[in-house]
């Protein structure tokens, strides 16, 4: 196989800033992070490559599930996501997450986040796919996450003149800094990134940002398929990142297509329209081309069955079909609850002309969530010494094989918390310290932004929904001979430039992906292998982890569940 880069062509850093923490990203783990750790050390950089208010997090139509309700509980929040997660959750990581869930929502009011409540007060609470209570907490009947980042941001810049910490948009990350190499010529420590900011301020192009930690939490990868629920931005940055200054990754190959998405046609690329399961769990219905509820039968929840389920479902209708999409239908829920209720699907809906309370809404699986990233433990550390992992960027082990509904912004903001205080708590103790970076050896890489497009149809046909044995070797193939044209040795020919960076972590993400879904010989949760129809618990209850060697070659390690 074709080795991997350990860095990516750039111009060498043009100005130097110092910190004690740096986190890249604006979503909710970003954001909450960044304002735990204010008062808990000197200096924070936030990072981010658009606005604050750009992150993943805005976009989740969803809730946050938490155990809120007097009848409800943490221990059965606890079962529901370790039955979603197919046998590869962490115990210990939904522990933390299902038990410290409430208190972190309630954190998040105290913050000026406007729930939906009812006559009494109380935090309006509904159900979603593969939970046995009402335990989904919303705002604005589907922007959950557009409330949640606006009180987030707006904590954020009432202390954006707070000397203790700066914000820093439009900066892309484009590599972690890392310090000497150990005897085994693996990188030393992470020490901080190199960023190219979009601007005309005192700082643009490329500089080196030095910190003694750095927390990623740069969301998701959906960009590495044709057609994903992600906005633009999520290239795969931070894992890529991650991988190529030494962290181990893993639990690539679950990813998680969302069921229910507006389908525009065959050509249409990059963001769709997510129609979100709580429209299923209001009562809408799976019908095919006959106009017959298909999931009924399939499994016990019918459609509010676990995301895979549904999804493998719908995939098998429009083969059995030979059709291109099923259809959501929600017109018997009456136009004036649809109003009220989700009036943001209704807006996005009309935008394309559709009317959700009079028309049949066409819709297939597109790429949804990642439940594989950085590796890490309990407090948000990774592999490698001085780098966190939080939000979807991170593989806590709190997803296992598939994500439960609404779980991800309670990750995102569980696992804030805890990496926050652990990274403050090692400055405090000054068991960090500040390293010097020293480059990484090997290749460089500068992948033209004109690839993408064919490494997203690679990806999309060998490790969308339905997955073989031939198409993910035919993805393999494909992959390592584009990495194989694009390596370089010397100068790069043309100027590094954000597309290039984007497209270059995309292409890393895709072959690592790829390689693990090739490992994984069964079928489980997001990973749906045609060839190995069924679970195989003796062989592959353990997660797959990938990092580079110093020659930028892969190694596929199988790990257990539990990191601690």
């Amino acid at each position: 196989m074709t080795s991997f880069v350990r860095r990516l062509a750039a111009p060498a850093p043009g100005w130097t800033i110092n910190a004690d923490v740096i986190v890249v990203g604006s979503g909710i783990a970003g954001l909450t992070a960044a304002l735990e750790l204010r008062n808990k050390v000197d200096r924070v950089l936030v990072v981010t490559k658009g606005e604050l208010s750009s992150g993943s997090t805005v976009w989740a139509q969803g809730g946050i599930a938490a155990a809120l309700d007097p009848e409800d509980t943490p221990e059965e929040h606890f079962e529901d996501t370790l039955t979603a997660g197919v046998g590869l959750c962490s115990d210990e990581a939904v522990r933390a997450l299902v038990t410290e869930g409430p208190d972190r929502v309630r954190d998040l009011v105290r913050r000026g986040a406007n729930f939906d409540t009812g006559p009494d007060g109380a935090v309006t609470l509904t159900r979603e796919g593969g939970h046995h209570r009402d335990r989904i907490a919303h705002a604005g009947g589907d922007a959950t996450g557009a409330e949640i980042s606006r009180a987030l941001v707006a904590q954020l810049e009432a202390v954006r003149n707070d000397p203790g910490i700066e914000v820093i948009e439009h900066a892309m990350v484009v590599d972690l800094l890392t310090a000497a190499p150990d005897s085994d010529g693996r990188p030393g420590p992470v020490c901080g990134v190199t960023l190219h900011i979009i601007g005309a301020g005192s700082r643009d192009g490329v500089g080196a940002a030095l910190a003694k930690s750095v927390i990623m939490a740069t969301g998701g990868i959906g960009q590495v398929f044709r057609a994903s629920t992600n906005p633009a931005s999520s290239t795969g940055d931070g894992l890529a990142a991650a991988l190529r200054a030494g962290a181990a990754v893993a639990d690539l190959e679950f990813v998680q297509f969302h069921p229910t998405v507006l389908w525009q046609g065959a050509a249409a690329r990059g963001q769709q329209t997510l129609i979100s399961e709580a429209v299923r769990g209001e009562g809408a219905y799976l019908l095919n081309s006959d106009g017959e509820r298909f999931m009924v039968g399939q499994h016990p929840m019918a459609e509010l069955a676990p995301r895979d389920v549904v999804s493998r479902g719908i995939v098998a209708m429009m083969e059995e079909e030979d059709s291109e999409n099923v259809f959501l239908d929600c017109r018997h829920l009456g136009g004036a609850f649809l109003r009220e209720r989700f009036p943001t699907i209704r807006e996005r809906l009309a935008e394309q002309g559709v009317d959700m309370a009079h028309d049949l809404i066409p819709v297939a699986p597109a790429q949804h969530y990642h439940s594989g990233g950085i590796l890490t433990d309990l407090r948000g550390r990774s592999t490698q010494p001085g780098l966190y992992a939080i939000g979807e960027a991170a593989c806590t082990g709190v997803h296992g094989a598939n994500r439960l509904a609404s779980n991800s912004l309670l990750e995102g903001l569980v696992f804030a918390h805890r990496a926050a205080a652990d990274a403050a708590a090692t400055v405090a103790s000054e068991t960090v310290r500040q390293h010097e970076p020293e480059d990484r050896p090997g290749p460089t890489a500068l992948l033209p932004a004109t690839t993408r497009t064919q490494i997203q149809t690679i990806t999309q046909r060998g490790a969308g929904p339905i997955r073989t044995a031939s198409s993910l070797a035919t993805a393999q193939e494909r992959l390592a001979k584009i990495r194989q044209r694009h390596h370089l040795n010397g100068a790069p020919a043309g100027e590094p430039q954000i597309a290039e960076w984007e497209s270059s972590n995309v292409l890393t993400t895709a072959s690592t992906l790829v390689a693990a879904a090739s490992e994984r010989k069964e079928t489980r949760g997001g990973h749906v292998r045609e060839d190995f129809p069924e679970r195989d618990d003796a062989q592959w209850r353990l997660r797959i982890a990938a990092v580079l060697t110093p020659d930028g070659d892969m190694e596929l390690i199988h790990a257990p569940r539990d990191l601690g």
